[in-house]
């Protein structure tokens, strides 16, 4: 039945089954690692922060906490009990639900709730908020059903007004939510029903704040910010409803209290205010302007702005770089899951949100990846305050047939637009490592005309088409880079992964645990990370704009992260890898090349598979009776090779000459990419040893007697490399690092 022609002021959000007195009947369900956080949830307060920082209206009412809930067939109708209760907005398959329960793809979650209404307010109408819901969600109030929705990233909202009941002081909401997780082919990032490696538990149902809103009939929808440094002005759009085209709306700026620029205009119209001598938005600087929007008469918004620009430009050396706000700057972040051990995809509390920005600013980074997965809205606003660059992935889903790929590009455009007034996202990612990717220069094309703004990362690692503004490469341990182009810029996607298990933290206590390359403690992991961002300044010099470390924290069986599962444990000391970090954001040394490797055009070398003598390495040897073709050796079938002549014996040697200028030299750099066993000589000194392989190109900063082996004029670099089984194949590059420059390099190995 509808309840047309009237409207309620809302007087309280009560549950239905568990008042507060009731609260402590909710437990998180034990056996699951636990943070800190998971002890201050209080069922009659969880997560009792405003959702939307980006648009505030003083009144709202929370609608979190203890909900009905029930698991049925997917077909079956609604239940007729429930079978317990479910605290809100934690998925059901968390302990901090109290449920932990996996919902299959042929089962459907249901939720109920009542709340209480009190006496009538003039010209209101009422909106039912839902952060996100995954995947699938019909919504009826008092048996009224008011909206579906399609997609699990995504806020959305219905005005329920007309299905509220004035005669009834208990109004019901019930929510029916199915979700096929990886059994569909709809984006839901790393969930899947049998996690194990680098994928997750499921996610199923509500997993942000749900609130109830009071709005004037003659309404702002939402607003659309955009800065423009170059041009020192701000744009705002304000989407309206209820009103027509002559309605009068104004926009208001001001810094700290006092108003710097304001514009009044007609509804539908876009608002521009001219702001002088802008305050710039950046790392160092996370300045934010306030922003009030208002129709005359009528409704009004508060909201927030950073008067930023993200670029890709060229830098001294003609090398592209990114920059922000006209100048180049080097982005280092952390590869950010966003999963929480006893909330999945549901942080605690905004307590423990804003944490993990917390230790990724302790360890000097600038910038975060989040990967695969969209935050609520308060993680940006965290983000936006403390000055952290973001790029934002899509999440992934198998896109395997025209309906999925059309969902697909439906959650694209609702994610974008539900995130565009962040200041602090700056990268738009719609695909990692081939997942789901199809249309890919279609896809860049849109996005990058939906939002002129930002730069567009078209795929991270592996399966870039050549689109977009950077070339994204992942290397594991690393680092690496991708060619230097003419027309976008190289990052490094991905690169690390170093782990460590630390007993009492683990989401489970067996060998399931893993990272890319695994430590037994502490000192040999700070060490290994330390070497690894150190060598991140050498490709900085030679064109590298971007990197990612992996990862923020372990996530499930993953034990690669910064932190622990259950954010006990800093694993790294965050000063040590604060130092390192801030190398990256000064003046870079110039870097020169001495010997390209044959990764991206193949160079010439003397070789042998024949045995040899003692003196084989030294400059003065003769190996005219030695084969010559291009680099690199091996067989094609080994990961990452370049094969430009075939080697498949037990052993190979390499000699190849090269010239160097008088100069004073910081350091050497070897690009190195070895199976199995190499050794490498300059001037017949041995200046490195390379154990195992590798699958891609690294990067190996050489010691001092490297650099007292090079000479002025004539050089000789010999390599050796050895093979017992599986693919096999060799190729080097030395690069040399000046000791002081003020300008970077577009050199490439």
């Amino acid at each position: 039945m509808k309840h047309a022609g009237f409207t309620l002021f809302l007087l309280a959000a009560l549950p239905t089954l568990a008042s507060a007195e009731e609260a402590p009947k909710w437990r998180p369900v034990s056996g699951t690692l636990h943070t800190r956080w998971a002890a201050q949830v209080d069922p009659a307060k969880v997560h009792p922060d405003y959702p939307r920082p980006q648009m505030t209206r003083p009144d709202w009412t929370n609608l979190n906490g203890l909900w009905e809930f029930s698991i049925r067939g997917k077909r079956d109708g609604r239940p007729a009990v429930y079978d317990g209760t479910i605290l809100v907005p934690f998925p059901v398959e968390s302990s901090l639900s109290g449920v932990k329960r996996t919902v299959g793809p042929d089962q459907r979650l249901w939720y109920r709730r009542t709340f209480s209404l009190a006496k009538p307010k003039p010209d209101a109408r009422f909106l039912l908020h839902f952060g996100a819901v995954d995947w699938d969600a019909t919504v009826y109030v008092n048996g009224d059903k008011v909206g579906e929705h399609q997609g699990g990233f995504d806020p959305f909202s219905f005005d329920v007004t007309d299905a509220l009941d004035p005669n009834k002081r208990s109004q019901e909401i019930v929510v029916s939510v199915w979700d096929p997780t990886d059994a569909g082919s709809q984006p839901r990032g790393k969930q899947v029903l049998k996690p194990g490696g680098i994928m997750y538990t499921a996610v199923t149902g509500i997993w942000q704040t749900v609130w109830l809103e009071p709005v004037p009939a003659r309404r702002i929808d939402s607003l659309k910010i955009v800065p423009d440094v170059d041009a020192g002005e701000v744009k705002i759009t304000p989407t309206l409803a209820g009103v027509d085209s002559e309605t009068p709306v104004t926009a208001t700026v001001s810094d700290g209290g006092k108003t710097i620029g304001e514009a009044a205009g007609r509804a539908g119209e876009p608002l521009t205010i001219k702001i002088a001598d802008a305050k710039l938005w950046g790392p160092d600087h996370p300045f934010l302007y306030d922003l009030k929007v208002a129709i005359k008469g009528g409704d009004e918004v508060g909201s927030y702005f950073g008067m930023r620009k993200i670029s890709l430009a060229k830098d001294a050396s003609g090398v592209n770089r990114l920059f922000l706000n006209n100048k180049p700057l080097f982005q280092a972040g952390p590869l950010d899951q966003g999963w929480w051990p006893d909330g999945l995809y549901t942080a605690p509390n905004d307590e423990a949100l804003k944490y993990d920005l917390d230790v990724t600013r302790q360890f000097g980074f600038n910038m975060i990846r989040k990967h695969v997965k969209v935050e609520p809205a308060r993680w940006y606003n965290h983000c936006d305050k403390m000055g952290i660059l973001v790029w934002q992935d899509m999440p992934s889903g198998d896109n395997k047939d025209d309906a999925s790929r059309k969902q697909f590009a439906l959650e694209l455009e609702r994610m974008m637009d539900a995130l565009h007034n962040a200041p602090s996202i700056v990268m738009w990612v719609p695909f990692n490592e081939g997942w789901g990717q199809h249309d890919t220069e279609k896809v860049v094309d849109w996005t990058k005309k939906h939002d002129p703004t930002r730069l567009v990362n078209n795929a991270s690692g592996w399966t870039d088409k050549g689109v977009g503004d950077v070339n994204d490469m992942h290397n594991y341990p690393g680092p690496g880079m991708p060619p230097i182009e003419s027309g976008r810029a190289a990052v490094l996607g991905e690169f690390g992964g170093l782990g460590l298990p630390q007993p009492g933290h683990l989401w489970v206590d067996d060998k399931k645990n893993w990272g890319y390359r695994t430590f037994t403690n502490q000192e040999d992991l700070t060490k290994a990370y330390l070497q690894l961002n150190e060598r991140l300044r050498t490709l900085a010099s030679l064109g590298l704009s971007a990197s990612v470390y992996t990862q923020t924290t372990d996530v499930e069986v993953e034990v690669n992260g910064l932190m622990t599962y259950d954010r006990a444990v800093i694993k790294i000391p965050a000063d040590a890898a604060a130092a390192v970090q801030k190398t990256l954001y000064q003046p870079l040394p110039a870097a020169k090349l001495l010997a390209a490797t044959s990764e991206t055009k193949p160079q010439t070398w003397k070789y042998t598979t024949s045995p040899v003598g003692p003196d084989w390495a030294k400059p003065d040897f003769d190996d005219a009776s030695w084969g010559s073709g291009p680099g690199g050796f091996g067989t094609k079938e080994t990961p990452g090779a370049k094969v430009h002549t075939e080697w498949n014996t037990n052993e190979i040697h390499l000699r190849r000459e090269f010239q160097a200028e008088p100069g004073s030299v910081g350091s050497l750099v070897l690009a190195i990419h070895h199976d199995e066993d190499a050794e490498v000589y300059l001037n017949g000194e041995l200046v490195s040893k390379q154990e195992g392989h590798v699958g891609s190109y690294q990067y190996v900063t050489l010691d001092r007697k490297a650099v007292e082996a090079l000479k002025p004029g004539r050089n000789v670099l010999a390599v050796s490399c050895r093979q017992t089984k599986g693919g096999q194949y060799i190729d080097v590059g030395l690069i040399e690092v000046q000791a002081t420059a003020p300008a970077t390099a577009g050199a490439r190995p």
